[in-house]
């Protein structure tokens, strides 16, 4: 009887703390689905609200030196060295050298075929001199002819009236010879001063294109006109590289020893260490706030705790897609440190104004349809739409009328919200703007 008493209380006491058990667990789950479902929200409030403009962007040096690939006669030209990124080079150090293979080649054959044109040269001006002191020795002749006729005339008086016409005739004859043999002295030099002309125009372009020649392999070396850090551009010659990396979502690799470059192509930059500058990308949201000349805190992320003071100096066109567009910035420095060094990334804070005892609300509770904004506001029946309008905003902090401080404002949509998990995939949800 106490045993089977004792396994009587055993069971009870197993199926009381099972029923507990299970109510524990019915109530988590309760919980657990009204946390679920339940809107993130926050209360208007009331301060001062200072409008910053942070993003992140890279140091680089201001006016760099561009080494680009020599604009020769080549589809592509292989980089045979190339110096490592961010190492420091001094004035008329090689930076770059590329394969001068085919402008060698290029040169000796121009250099050959100079040496042929350069001797066609010569045996063609001793042919025409030999030429021309044979033309010369006919007029000579001719002179001398037409002199003996002259002197045979000088007779007529006293010879018979035959012997003198022929006498005279005689004489044109050798005038006419003598006429002959100037003109085609003179045609011959004509003649032979315009196939000189060409042949040495021959030579002449021959050897400009050999000067050519040696003037590409000069430019294959290139060299730093200043001192500083290299910084090496992106491959974008390779058709492969620039698909991977899109495909992909990364960065395009830089020039290496043995990237096939094209003609034109930038390789590397030296920037000028004098004069520091910061590209950034800011969001359209902030472009409002941002003005040439405003004065600009730029913090080092490698250099913890330095900050060096700059100012805005231009602010470009935007790019991206329409729900993520943002503006090129450019900053420069006030103020620089040997520290620094090219493609060290940086944090840029920007305050554009300050506004005293305003309204305002976090970014994500300000929504907008059809160019209206409103806020989610609660009431006694839950969140409804409810019109504000808008003063300022910044990325993180919407400045607003038409609320009183202590209104709750949902963060989110609370339509949304309230949809099972298995409506929301697939669904476009509201994104406040």
């Amino acid at each position: 009887m106490r045993v089977r008493t004792g396994l009587l209380l055993a069971a009870a006491l197993a199926l009381v703390v099972a029923l507990a058990l299970g109510a524990i667990r019915i109530a988590r789950a309760g919980i657990a689905t009204a946390s679920s479902t339940e809107t993130p929200a926050t209360r208007v409030r009331r301060g001062s609200v200072t409008i910053a403009v942070t993003a992140r962007g890279e140091l680089q040096g201001g006016n760099p030196e561009t080494l680009t690939a020599p604009a020769v006669a080549q589809e592509s030209i292989v980089v045979t060295f190339i110096r490592q990124p961010g190492e420091l080079v001094k004035a008329g150090d090689v930076v770059v050298q590329l394969d001068t293979t085919q402008q060698e080649y290029n040169l000796r054959e121009a250099e050959a075929d100079l040496a042929e044109a350069q001797q066609k040269v010569i045996q063609s001006e001793a042919d025409n001199q030999a030429s021309d002191e044979e033309t010369r020795a006919a007029v000579e002749a001719a002179k001398l002819q037409v002199r003996l006729a002259e002197l045979e005339c000088a007779k007529n008086t006293l010879v018979a009236r035959t012997q003198a016409r022929d006498n005279e005739i005689a004489l044109e004859a050798a005038r006419n010879r003598l006429r002959q043999a100037e003109q085609d002295l003179s045609n011959k030099k004509t003649t032979t001063s315009a196939g000189m002309a060409i042949q040495k125009a021959g030579e002449a372009r021959i050897r400009m294109m050999a000067d050519m020649a040696r003037k590409n392999i000069e430019s294959m070396t290139l060299k730093a006109k200043t001192s500083g850090y290299v910084n090496l551009q992106p491959d974008t010659a390779n058709t492969l590289t620039l698909v991977s990396a899109y495909s992909g979502g990364m960065s395009l690799p830089v020039i290496q020893a043995g990237s096939a470059v094209r003609p034109g192509m930038s390789l590397a930059q030296i920037p000028d260490l004098t004069s520091w500058e910061v590209t950034a990308m800011v969001p359209e949201l902030d472009r409002g706030h941002l003005a040439v000349g405003q004065p600009v805190s730029i913090s080092v992320m490698a250099l913890a705790g330095k900050r060096f003071p700059g100012h805005l100096k231009s602010l470009g066109s935007p790019s991206g897609q329409a729900w993520d567009r943002k503006f090129d910035c450019r900053m420069t420095l006030d103020r620089i440190g040997p520290e620094l060094r090219p493609g060290m990334s940086v944090v840029i804070e920007i305050t554009a104004e300050t506004l005293p005892d305003v309204l305002w609300v976090p970014s994500q509770a300000l929504f907008d349809r059809d160019g209206r904004p409103f806020v989610y506001l609660k009431t006694r029946t839950g969140f409804a739409p409810h019109d504000v309008t808008l003063v300022k905003r910044s990325e993180s902090q919407a400045v607003l009328t038409g609320v009183n401080a202590g209104d709750t404002v949902a963060l989110s949509n609370p339509s949304e919200q309230a949809k099972p998990a298995s409506q929301d995939k697939g669904a476009l949800k509201a994104i406040p703007k």
